[in-house]
């Protein structure tokens, strides 16, 4: 069963936000780092840009597959992980420590309409 953190928001393109003052944090949930299994590449989305709900923000590779990260609210990326970088597998080790990119402005409203834990382990058991 994917680990799923009580005090996150969730996309159902697993997508996880973790808001820390007036910053957004964005990542993949366990869910999807596993069924990417091991991931070798992760393309960051340049800062600077704002970004619109639903909207293809960037790319985790794996040895099987590649996956777009579908951004899950609106806001300006103000910084990429570029740990990322030279370390693709640190999603791999602990996906909800290690985030892709931070929004600053980001949609308030939007983000409350995001799943929270209790919803989305209720959407990964349709899956």
């Amino acid at each position: 069963m994917s680990k799923i953190v009580e005090s996150l928001r969730y996309s159902k393109d697993h997508e996880w936000v973790r808001i820390e003052g007036d910053r957004a944090f964005v990542g993949i949930s366990d869910h999807a780092q596993s069924e990417l299994g091991e991931i070798v590449y992760v393309e960051l989305p340049p800062t600077g840009e704002r970004y619109e709900q639903g909207e293809e923000i960037s790319t985790v590779e794996s040895v099987k597959a590649a996956s777009p990260i579908i951004n899950p609210i609106a806001g300006v990326v103000v910084e990429a992980n570029e740990e990322l970088d030279g370390s693709p597998e640190l999603i791999n080790e602990d996906c909800y420590k290690n985030h892709l990119y931070v929004l600053s402005p980001f949609d308030q409203e939007q983000y409350d309409g995001l799943l929270d834990a209790d919803q989305y382990k209720e959407f990964l058991a349709t899956l």
